[in-house]
């Protein structure tokens, strides 16, 4: 696999390291209680350990990013309801954010860096 542009990845992360980058997706799931619980909780891990856990900073980072780009999908469902089509698109795109948070949740805690398809990476 080949690392991405801007990647910090210098080695194989750490038990600790990995366990925070699971902990950092896993915590998206926290969207489903709260509207932006799912931001919240992941920009906290984020901001606290990216500085010494460079696995964590990068996945931390894409975890962000994904929890953006769910966040607008699902106001664009919003809108779209108006027109029917976006229900099912609404339902679709919590389908999909469930089921790849848990496979990202499952490749950090092998130390797998994990790309988000369909993401539209703001934060660098």
């Amino acid at each position: 696999m080949q690392a991405e542009a801007g990647s910090v990845q210098t080695g194989a992360p750490g038990r600790e390291e990995r366990q925070w980058a699971m902990l950092c997706h896993l915590s998206a799931m926290l969207m489903y209680c709260t509207a932006v619980g799912g931001f919240i909780a992941p920009l906290i891990i984020w901001l606290l350990k990216r500085d010494e856990m460079p696995f964590v900073a990068d996945q931390g980072r894409e975890t962000l990013n994904f929890q953006i780009t769910t966040l607008i999908a699902l106001m664009i469902s919003g809108l779209l309801m108006l027109v029917l089509i976006g229900f099912v698109l609404f339902f679709a795109v919590l389908a999909c954010h469930f089921v790849l948070t848990i496979v990202a949740t499952v490749k950090s805690s092998e130390g797998v860096p994990y790309r988000y398809p369909f993401c539209w990476r703001l934060i660098r």
